[in-house]
């Protein structure tokens, strides 16, 4: 009777416990400067203007590292204002700004800010430019991409090889700018000018190259698409050149180039043949290439990659995997560089996120990109293979959306654990033909503009007509992923389940498949209230969720009793 009674006392224990710690309600971020703000925040200084088009015009100083030029900012007018911000790190000299009719600008400074009085107020609707001349040594990338500025090397013959890489830290490191992802000019015109023994690669098409007095050479690449600061670019030093043609679905013919160090060109010329499985894989998925009218390029670095738009970095030294390395067997069947950074052409560049805090939308949708390429030439079986290999890497330890304004984003699990609950979403919709019509519909819809996260959500449920809001809540908003908590006990022939979530986000009611005979899986709807079945003849050994595609914590408490006892099993 003594072990009756513990044994019922035990089962009670469990079921009242919670097991789970609920964390505040926000996230403790801080702290944050003045400086943060200045630079991730749309103050009126900032929203009075739209800007429509960047002329930038550098030279670049091989021997002292260093740069100068303009900037040629034109803009339209949103509220009326008489001073405006536009953004460079200290570090740069200011050397005068200028208004269209000539006027020399005054302007005062404040970290990376920089507030330019303009001659009069300038009203709503109307259109205007600046140009803004600057110089100075820009700060060096310690540990690019992960870190911002520019990169100094040479290469095996002692020649310069340049490039720069400022997600995150900022394209005014490098050159002025409104430095806020939220606005895009609609198109850019980029005069890079080296020494003439060297070249430069940069983004969009080379419009011309001059050359100019001094042994100078001065490149035009003209981007006819809205572009990211971050994303524009220049590749300076030594390249061997080749190139090919994609052909779309529809007949469009897709230019490809790529230039590359002159020792690994049969390399790159077998290793870059992926590319066009790649272009097939993402327009099935996410629709056509989004920028034809630029093509496509893969440039050599010396650095991991960057999805510089339509001038892609590529650093994975011709190896398969990442640097010749994966999570699972089959992350070794491709090249990761390739893939995941040319997969930011959609995610990223055509659509990119407004704020930094949603740099997600970028990272988790380009590592889901990962998976279905995967699918596409080796099956679901091996996709589901290559996302779970990635749940070693995940490490809960803040929220994946960062805080805003601040221009700072959230967990780096926005990789890996992205991959895992976005896959875990189209399991939870369970409809891949509206799943994938939802990736292509999204980029159709948002094509060369930015978004939020409430942008992603209100459309997945418009789309599906339910409401995930819970989901990514907790997924996103919260550091841990929710938590299954079930009990299993037998009583003779009969298993009573007793079940639940435990989550963060009040009413998270997100479906799942269990087991509800010997590997048979079928949905069940939880929430954060105890449910209860009854299966007949059914182990409780046997009662698993369907961890490959739903991804989430698991606890299972398992039992059995003497049927021939008093003891009631829940």
């Amino acid at each position: 009777m003594r072990r009756t009674l513990l044994l019922s006392a035990f089962i009670l224990l469990f079921l009242q416990l919670p097991g789970w710690a609920q964390e505040p309600s926000h996230f403790n971020w801080g702290p944050f400067t003045r400086a943060d703000s200045l630079r991730g925040y749309l103050s009126p200084a900032r929203t009075c203007y739209d800007v429509t088009y960047y002329h930038l015009d550098i030279a670049v100083d091989t021997s002292t590292h260093s740069i100068r030029g303009s900037n040629t900012i034109r803009f339209n007018v949103v509220h009326p204002f008489d001073k405006m911000q536009v953004d460079l790190f200290p570090n740069m000299n200011v050397d005068s700004i200028l208004f269209e009719d000539g006027t020399r600008l005054s302007y005062s400074r404040e970290c990376g800010a920089v507030f330019i009085v303009v001659p009069r107020r300038l009203q709503q609707g109307t259109g205007h430019q600046i140009v803004f001349y600057y110089s100075g040594t820009p700060q060096v990338a310690e540990n690019p991409p992960w870190d911002g500025g520019f990169i100094w090397k040479r290469d095996k013959e002692g020649n310069p090889w340049i490039m720069v890489t400022c997600q995150g830290t900022g394209a005014s490191l490098w050159w002025p700018n409104k430095d806020h992802q939220s606005d895009e000019p609609d198109s850019m015109l980029l005069s890079v000018t080296v020494p003439s023994n060297l070249e430069d690669i940069s983004n969009g098409r080379l419009r011309s190259k001059i050359e100019l007095p001094g042994g100078h050479t001065q490149y035009n690449w003209f981007i006819s698409y809205p572009i990211n600061n971050y994303d524009v670019t220049v590749n300076i030093g030594r390249y061997a050149h080749f190139s090919d043609v994609y052909t779309s679905r529809d007949g469009s013919k897709l230019t490809l180039d790529y230039y590359v160090m002159p020792e690994n060109l049969q390399k790159a010329k077998k290793q870059f043949m992926e590319v066009k499985t790649m272009l097939a894989c993402y327009e099935k998925y996410f629709g056509k290439y989004p920028f034809y009218r630029d093509g496509y390029k893969l440039i050599e670095s010396t650095h991991n990659g960057m999805e510089h738009q339509t001038a892609v970095a590529y650093g994975n030294h011709y190896r398969l995997g990442y640097e010749g390395r994966a999570s699972s067997a089959v992350g070794l069947k491709f090249d990761f560089i390739i893939i995941h950074e040319s997969a930011h052409e959609w995610w990223g560049n055509s659509v990119t996120s407004k704020d930094l805090a949603d740099m997600w939308i970028h990272e988790s949708f380009g590592a889901y990109a990962e998976a279905l390429y995967v699918e596409y030439n080796w099956g679901h079986k091996a996709a589901l293979e290559y996302i779970n290999a990635k749940k070693q890497n995940v490490r809960n330890d803040k929220p994946i959306i960062g805080p805003y304004g601040v221009n700072h984003e959230g967990s780096g699990d926005m990789y890996d654990k992205g991959q895992l609950v976005l896959n875990t979403l189209r399991d939870v919709i369970d409809n891949d033909t509206l799943w994938f019509s939802i990736l292509k519909g999204f980029q159709q819809k948002y094509a060369y503009q930015t978004v939020d996260a409430n942008d992603v959500t209100n459309y997945i449920n418009q789309r599906t007509g339910a409401n995930y809001d819970y989901f990514f809540d907790q997924y996103l908003r919260y550091t841990k992923p929710p938590e299954f908590f079930a009990v299993a006990a037998m009583k003779g022939d009969s298993t009573y389940i007793r079940y639940k979530w435990n989550a963060d986000v009040k009413g998270f009611r997100m479906p799942i498949k269990v087991t509800t005979g010997k590997d048979h899986f079928t949905f069940i709807h939880p929430t954060t209230e105890f449910q209860t079945m009854t299966l007949s003849n059914f182990d409780p050994k046997d009662f698993k969720i369907d961890e490959d595609e739903f991804y989430c914590k698991v606890r299972i408490l398992r039992f059995y009793i003497d049927p021939k006892s008093d003891v009631k099993p829940l």
